[in-house]
């Protein structure tokens, strides 16, 4: 099936919010002003507005043994395998009646910016007052180890604002996009710069309409950005290896992909999907996906050959296949619009969000063959929500706050357990590590929840007990 022309669009350009995920990303309606100059990272220990709330029972002391040790790593958007599904087993839905209990909150400044996590290290960002600040937490506690701060426009246009990247753990370093264009290699020990770039200044392009929001992808040596360009930095020097010419920035992330022993790279960006070369940028394919807004913000999902790309807006989706010269489209259709949060691909099937954020009461959680585009369940009632897989479980964030747990299945939607989990807009997916939950609202607060564990019935209750004291 070819590629369907869009339908002619209502007036509602005031409405056209984005956040990417995948970032989450969130998109605004006027532009915003190119900073002046490159901007100054300052040292600081202690940012304003950013205060710790812990339960009252919490206590290092009396802590799980997993809960100080973190086994487990997250260390980038979507995920190790770059796929939004994790391992992790050894929960349970057996949630009790009364909620789930935080081990701690933290305010942490506007955004939608999602977690990494990697030993006792948890890595986040927000913007207070006039600043991104980029966060080091201790996962078990939201104690700060380190931060650091910049000046960095809010780009609040219909929404609240705030960095839409997630920082990207590897080795002894992190890195991370601010929504102005800041690209940080920083020591993990310390938060020491090593290098930073103005991508405004060194790509000589405008400040997108929504801000920069592609997380930093880490093949190899390199460092990858959808900005504008699709462009690649030597992680460690920040030498800039190559660009591509110019075109409209998208604001989702990139994906590899290989074809006969060669690495390449999917972007989608506001005129469309794009391969080219991880060597040098070469273009290979490439193939038109406009929206009515410039507000194509998903990461490529690839499968082999395949490719499937989503966007809102009643552009729909789309699986192509790479021939090695060409994308051919395999079927387009209107059934997965994602407006900025990724699908995620579990055992043939996805599962994302149908549907705008100005329109979240008429969204629907869909489960569509990858293969055929066929729809297997559709659900409505999680708004503009996000959402990762987790044991064969779908982990669901719905835009007022509840946490839901539920089959990952394509027989039916059959939802396990519900809690609710945050106030206010939550755009931002959550991440389950190590037994715990990890969430953000969109003005800030970052919290940690404990999940039952398996095996362990009488931990429901007990946690339900402690909940009632």
């Amino acid at each position: 099936m070819g590629h369907q022309a869009p339908e002619q669009q209502q007036p509602g350009h005031m409405w056209a919010i984005l956040t990417c995920i995948g970032l989450a990303i969130l998109v605004g309606c006027q532009p915003v002003a190119t900073p002046q100059k490159p901007p100054t990272v300052l040292a600081d220990q202690d940012p304003p507005a950013a205060t710790v709330q812990t339960s009252d029972s919490l206590q290092l002391a009396s802590m799980p043994a997993e809960s100080k040790v973190q086994s487990a790593s997250w260390p980038n958007w979507m995920g190790p395998r770059h796929d939004g599904i994790s391992t992790e087993t050894g929960w349970s839905t057996d949630w009790p009646k009364s909620g789930l209990r935080e081990r701690w909150s933290r305010q942490i400044g506007i955004g939608f910016s999602s977690i990494a996590i990697d030993g006792d290290e948890l890595y986040t960002m927000g913007h207070v007052e006039g600043q991104e600040i980029i966060y080091c937490l201790h996962p078990a506690t939201g104690q700060l180890n380190w931060s650091r701060k910049y000046p960095a426009p809010l780009v609040d246009n219909l929404h609240e604002g705030g960095p839409g990247a997630t920082p990207t753990i590897d080795g002894d370093y992190v890195y991370t996009l601010g929504r102005g264009g800041q690209l940080h290699c920083l020591r993990r020990q310390n938060g020491e710069i090593v290098w930073s770039k103005d991508l405004t200044q060194d790509l000589q392009v405008e400040l997108p309409e929504w801000g920069f929001t592609s997380s930093p992808y880490i093949h190899n040596q390199q460092l990858i950005l959808e900005a504008g360009r699709v462009v690649s930095y030597d992680k460690h020097t920040g030498v800039k290896q190559w660009q591509t010419s110019k075109h409209t920035a998208g604001y989702g992330s990139a994906s590899i992909l290989t074809h006969q022993d060669q690495t390449l790279l999917a972007t989608l960006d506001c005129d469309g999907l794009r391969i080219v070369t991880a060597k040098d940028g070469t273009q290979r394919a490439f193939y038109s996906w406009e929206s009515p807004f410039l507000t194509n913000s998903t990461t490529p999902i690839v499968q082999k050959d395949q490719i499937f790309i989503s966007t809102g807006y009643q552009i729909g989706c789309g699986l192509f296949r790479f021939t090695g010269e060409a994308l051919e489209p395999i079927y387009t259709n209107r059934e997965m619009r994602n407006h900025f949060n990724n699908s995620i691909l579990h055992n043939g099937y996805l599962y994302g969000f149908d549907g705008n954020s100005n329109l979240g009461r008429v969204v629907r959680l869909t489960c569509m063959n990858f293969a055929t585009g066929e729809v297997a369940w559709q659900r409505r009632g999680f708004g503009c929500g996000s959402l990762m897989i987790c044991d064969d479980k779908l982990i669901i964030l719905s835009e007022d706050g509840t946490l839901v747990a539920a089959q990952a299945t394509p027989e039916q939607f059959q939802e396990l357990a519900s809690a609710p989990l945050l106030p206010g807009r939550c755009w931002t997916v959550p991440l389950l590590l190590n037994g715990h939950v990890y969430a953000r609202n969109a003005a800030g607060r970052l919290v940690c929840v404990p999940l039952p564990s398996a095996g362990d019935p009488d931990k429901a209750d007990d946690q339900a007990s402690s909940n009632a004291e």
